[in-house]
């Protein structure tokens, strides 16, 4: 197949990977290993599902990079740090683009069903939702455990705090304004609709991710990305639950 035989869409696809290639080289987002995964995953994202998923991932990539970048001074001296300087390698890039590559695959098969958008933008909200609440939210020294609301130390695996509850909770507003902005034009989902759902479920699967790491990752069961694939993937089970029961 050679260019001309390729979409707009196709066209439009292979421009953002590239663009989310070298933009996360030039600004060391990713190691390179995390490039060729997100190689694979914006590949498989945008042309198995749709280009518009992957813009989605790109600001949940730079916004999370940023949380992630904030106050990283303080956050070592508390040894809450990212590992590497916040630089993501492959195993970050799987644990929350994997989800929505499976839906993507999901969608190459079984085109045109309604409520694959809602699921594969709503697991992008989880990982943006879960990100923010760890990043900003690890500096609040008023942290209780999702499990017993006992008081435990800033960024404690399982842990909730004021300031991070806010903060998931805006991750998950800024992907839902995505997904409206970028929402099919035959959905049949209202706009209000779309924006209360993808943020709902990005705010709950980020407790989810709180719970997984209470009660399986503190007891090392499951390690730090497993959890957040599993809580990015509990995004796309709650879309098609929501999707069938109330839409």
């Amino acid at each position: 197949m050679s260019m001309l035989d390729l979409t707009d869409d196709q066209l439009i696809s292979l421009g953002l990977v590239v663009t989310l290639l070298l933009f996360s080289r030039a600004k060391d987002l990713l190691d390179i290993s995390g490039i060729l995964a997100a190689t694979v995953t914006g590949l498989t994202v945008s042309l198995l599902g749709h280009w518009t998923w992957l813009v989605a991932l790109f600001i949940f990539l730079v916004t999370g990079s940023v949380a992630t970048k904030w106050k990283m001074e303080e956050k070592k001296a508390l040894s809450l740090e990212e590992a590497n300087e916040g630089l993501r390698g492959w195993r970050n890039v799987l644990a929350n683009g994997g989800a929505v590559s499976l839906v993507a695959i999901f969608n190459f098969f079984n085109p045109g069903e309604e409520w694959i958008y809602l699921a594969a933008i709503s697991s992008i909200s989880v990982a943006l939702s879960d990100t923010l609440a760890s990043e900003i939210g690890s500096l609040d020294l008023r942290t209780r455990s999702i499990t017993n609301l006992q008081s435990v130390p800033a960024g404690t695996n399982g842990g909730m705090s004021p300031t991070g509850t806010v903060a998931a909770f805006a991750g998950a507003l800024v992907i839902g304004v995505v997904g409206v902005v970028f929402s099919p034009d035959d959905s049949t989902i209202s706009e209000i609709n779309l924006l209360f759902l993808i943020t709902i479920i990005g705010w709950l699967g980020c407790q989810v991710d709180s719970l997984l790491g209470a009660l399986l990752e503190n007891r090392g069961y499951l390690g730090k990305h497993s959890v957040n694939f599993l809580a990015t993937f509990s995004g796309v089970l709650m879309a098609l639950f929501f999707y069938s029961q109330l839409l």
